[in-house]
């Protein structure tokens, strides 16, 4: 039983995510009231009388926001599942993880590159 406990930063990570998403969610519904003149009186007196045809503003911001919500959710966790928290766990980065090594990182010998990459050099100059 040489299991590690989960602290409470990993236990509200899925919490932090929605949060963000939500964020996003509801900056994208203010931003299509905004625009489509939710608060003017034209639409608002529109509405009340029936003959505002569409739409409505307020059901529009509903289906916008709802749309940011979960898209930013999916990219999120797409993005997280694209690494490996275990790889990364007691090293300390300092450059993106999703980033290729730089030529200097690794421990291949720079003039085999040198030789791999003449053939390119001389087609990239025309």
């Amino acid at each position: 039983m040489n299991e590690k406990k989960t602290n409470r930063r990993e236990l509200l990570r899925p919490l932090h995510l929605l949060g963000i998403a939500l964020a996003c969610g509801i900056f994208a519904a203010v931003v299509t009231l905004v625009s489509t003149g939710a608060f003017t009186s034209r639409v608002n007196v529109g509405i009340a009388n029936g003959t505002y045809q569409g739409l409505t503003p307020i059901a529009l911001g509903l289906v916008i926001g709802g749309g940011a919500f979960i898209v930013t959710l999916l990219i999120m966790s797409m993005l997280i599942l694209a690494v490996d928290p275990r790889e990364y766990q007691d090293k300390t980065l300092d450059r993106p993880v999703l980033y290729d090594e730089e030529p200097g990182d690794g421990t291949s010998n720079p003039s085999d590159s040198d030789t791999s990459n003449s053939g390119d050099s001389d087609s990239s100059k025309s």
